[in-house]
């Protein structure tokens, strides 16, 4: 059920679930990156990392 809503706030702002479920971390500033260069690197990322725990 958590991962739901991380994923829900992952698709408003994608840094917002990576923050979520890691902190302020790594993964966390190259998902800031990659949703500055566009939204759906960001999305991708944001998803991938909230699945991969």
């Amino acid at each position: 059920m958590a991962d739901i809503i991380r994923i829900l706030f992952s698709l408003l702002i994608p840094p917002l679930g990576v923050f979520f479920q890691v902190g302020f971390g790594l993964h966390f500033w190259i998902n800031i990156v990659l949703t500055l260069l566009g939204y759906i690197p960001g999305l991708i990322h944001a998803i991938w990392i909230i699945a991969r725990k």
